[in-house]
């Protein structure tokens, strides 16, 4: 176990989870721009991952030897950054510089620009294949560090996702965790005009038996439950001569009782009237950054 999963437990986890729906509501509001509803689906997962799975050194973000992690979904970005600052690898305060000129936080990551950040990405697919190298580098250097990748659903759309699912698992890669944030909402895709004609990435069990199906081990796992996600990292940690594909079930926008499973969420900034409500229901006054 790291000293971070020592220090923190899963209620101090979900503590920092609603405090980054804040922090990325705020800095959206702020920025006129950015996604929420795919970083709501992520913020559970990210809380686990960085204060109790990941062995980081946020004092010392290029540590050789630290765990990486690569949010391939890379428009997601503020849900990263609110990660990194609350866990201390810049201030909190900067998060308010979210994609403005020349600020650190860009509307994608970039590994040049902001500490913590192990690999840029933005182009769907292409993060989970630079991970992928991530863990091949590592092998070939023997070094004992994780990678663990973030994809979304709608990404394994993506040829290049399962052209790296294959060369994964042809080269046994057990160094490498790829974690889906199936939210069951992309942006696009209908069969008509109307919101009930939403075509959903993949029906049920689908996602999980491709993966399967590419020779990955994997697990289903319910995103938001810290604990339950816990025990799949554990799981996956575990798991010799294959790489480790977590699906974890999520609702986009989760959190905020008129985003969940609302699509329209995906990228949208909040009207001081539904910035004051999402506040209240996430335990928080209006004030911040409307």
């Amino acid at each position: 176990m790291t000293q971070a999963a020592k220090t923190y437990t899963p209620e101090d986890m979900a503590e920092f989870a609603r405090q980054a729906r804040v922090r990325i509501l705020e800095a959206v509001k702020h920025a006129g721009g950015g996604h929420v509803g795919g970083p709501y689906s992520a913020a559970d997962m990210l809380a686990a991952l960085y204060f109790g799975v990941m062995n980081i050194r946020p004092e010392d973000p290029d540590w050789p030897d630290r765990d990486r992690f690569v949010l391939s979904k890379g428009h997601s970005a503020i849900a990263l950054y609110t990660m990194l600052a609350l866990r201390g690898y810049f201030p909190v305060e900067e998060l308010l510089t979210f994609d403005g000129i020349n600020s650190r936080l860009q509307g994608h990551p970039d590994m040049t620009a902001t500490p913590g950040v192990d690999m840029s990405s933005g182009s769907l697919g292409l993060g989970f294949a630079a991970a992928l190298g991530i863990a091949l580098g590592a092998r070939a250097e023997g070094r004992d560090f994780t990678t663990y990748v973030m994809l979304g659903d709608g990404e394994c759309n993506e040829g290049v996702v399962w052209e790296g699912a294959h060369v994964a698992a042809r080269y046994g890669l057990d160094n490498i965790i790829a974690i889906v944030d199936h939210n069951k909402l992309q942006q696009f895709g209908w069969t008509g005009a109307s919101v009930e004609e939403r075509i959903t990435p993949y029906t049920e069990n689908q996602l999980a038996d491709r993966w399967r199906a590419f020779g990955w081990h994997v697990i289903e796992v319910d995103g938001h439950d810290i604990p339950a996600f816990l025990d799949a990292m554990e799981e996956a940690g575990g798991v010799e001569g294959k790489p480790v594909a977590v699906i974890a079930h999520t609702i986009k926008g989760k959190g905020v009782s008129y985003m969940e499973g609302n699509y329209t969420w995906h990228s949208k900034v909040p009207t001081d009237e539904e910035f004051a409500v999402a506040m209240a229901e996430l335990g928080e006054t209006a004030g911040g950054a409307a």
